[in-house]
């Protein structure tokens, strides 16, 4: 037979003490105490394994007088120049002296197919990425992304020049 704590206490009343006796609880914590480590645990390991990951990208330092005296120009037909406008938009164009201005987008079907036909006709592709003031980050990004993606391995982001804004502006 199980008896209760508070039976023991009630055998125990005498009669002046009417007074009513509480039950003694009597919990075990163990339980409690594992989950409250395991959840500790379960947390832990999962902000470990899940380190932010970032593209490594390499800028440039300002150069001095002599080393912009013993750079070797890019000659104007293996270059490629990437605007990237507002509202997702891409004008690209090929060299610098009186170019063709064309808008495409950021699919696989717009700049991905570019790059990709560009690589394959021009040996040592230089493109330059030229973010405008109406681009956002996730543009830039975008960009960056498609140079992985296509393997194309000379690229440079550059300031976006008075005359490249007048091509633009036309459009």
């Amino acid at each position: 037979m199980i008896e209760r704590k508070s039976d023991i206490f009630n055998a125990e009343v005498t009669a002046r003490d009417h007074r009513q006796k509480k039950d003694v609880v009597d919990i075990d914590m163990n339980p409690m105490v594992d989950l409250a480590f395991l959840l500790l645990t379960f947390f832990m390991l999962t902000t470990t394994f899940n380190q932010p990951q970032a593209m490594e990208i390499v800028m440039p330092v300002q150069p001095d007088k002599e080393a912009v005296e013993k750079e070797q120009p890019i000659k104007e037909s293996r270059t490629l120049s990437i605007m990237l406008a507002g509202e997702d938009k891409i004008h690209w164009f090929r060299g610098i002296t009186d170019p063709e201005v064309k808008t495409t987008s950021y699919s696989g079907e717009g700049i991905r197919k570019v790059l990709l036909e560009m690589d394959r006709d021009i040996t040592d592709m230089v493109v330059l990425i030229k973010p405008t003031d109406d681009s956002n980050y996730k543009n830039l990004v975008d960009i960056l992304d498609e140079m992985q993606i296509t393997s194309i391995e000379r690229y440079a982001i550059v300031k976006v020049s008075k005359s490249d804004r007048e091509l633009i502006a036309n459009l």
